[in-house]
């Protein structure tokens, strides 16, 4: 777990959503979509706080935890700085399989859009997912982000020297029956988990959620700088219109295998 505090001690997770904003606007679209009007909010594996902060603007109790000392602490300074201080609840350095400071039936709507990635053992998964069960009251709402396999699958083979070990054909089709994948290149992504997109629903349902979408954070990912530069040529409105379509078709599960990131959306049943 040290991989995973030195990672995102180097890398910038804010600016990564500030670099790719589309996944951030879809994801807002369908979380403001689907959360209570009001309410006390937990962002667990929060990072830096991109999404809490925009949580708290629009008046929500939030309560943030991270794995990362840094991002944690990166996350205050951006309350304070912001002025949204008096909307968080707490910052909490915590292990999303272990919420130990956070009680029972705590939220009315839990954000857990990062702790699955890096957790490649089931059990571990299964626990992470049972603590946002655990945390979140009666018939709340839950957020979580997966990677789908089959794209990382695709993306290996369109780049492979960006994605070793899969740059053969024997590394690939052991990652298509494992989803578990470790960068050969040191200081890269850390150890992560992906997911087949059929076995995402039934796992969450398990857990104890009720499924009430699955949708596309970021097929837009599949555009190269060049094609976003032709369709900027042609002006802010074109652009605009881009974004409203990848948001549409976002619940399309057609395009599901096409997105670098995929947003679950259920509800907490009865235990």
């Amino acid at each position: 777990m040290n991989k995973i505090i030195n990672y995102y001690n180097q890398f910038d997770e804010w600016g990564r959503l500030d670099r790719e904003p589309i996944e951030f606007q879809v994801n807002w679209h369908y979380i403001n979509k689907y959360i209570p009007k009001t309410g006390n909010i937990l962002d667990n594996g929060a990072g830096p706080g991109k999404y809490a902060m925009v949580l708290a603007k629009n008046g929500y109790t939030v309560t943030l935890t991270d794995f990362t000392p840094k991002l944690v602490e990166v996350a205050k300074s951006k309350a304070e700085e912001l002025d949204l201080a008096k909307q968080f609840n707490g910052f909490y350095v915590a292990d999303a399989k272990e919420l130990t400071s956070l009680k029972d039936e705590q939220f009315d709507a839990s954000l857990m859009l990062g702790p699955l990635y890096h957790l490649q053992e089931e059990n571990d998964r299964i626990k992470a997912v049972n603590e946002l069960h655990r945390v979140t009251k009666k018939d709340g709402i839950i957020f979580v982000a997966f990677m789908p396999r089959i794209k990382h699958i695709f993306s290996s083979l369109l780049y492979p020297e960006n994605w070793k070990p899969n740059n053969n054909m024997d590394s690939i089709n052991q990652f298509s029956k494992t989803g578990c994948f470790n960068h050969a290149d040191e200081g890269r992504f850390t150890g992560a988990y992906y997911f087949d997109i059929e076995d995402i629903k039934p796992f969450m349902e398990q857990q104890g959620f009720e499924s009430i979408e699955l949708i596309g954070s970021n097929v837009a990912s599949i555009l190269t700088n060049e094609n976003w530069d032709y369709w900027k040529d042609k002006g802010e409105k074109e652009v605009g219109k881009i974004i409203e379509l990848i948001i549409e078709r976002a619940v399309d599960p057609y395009i599901l295998g096409m997105s670098s990131h995929l947003l679950y959306i259920g509800r907490k049943r009865d235990s």
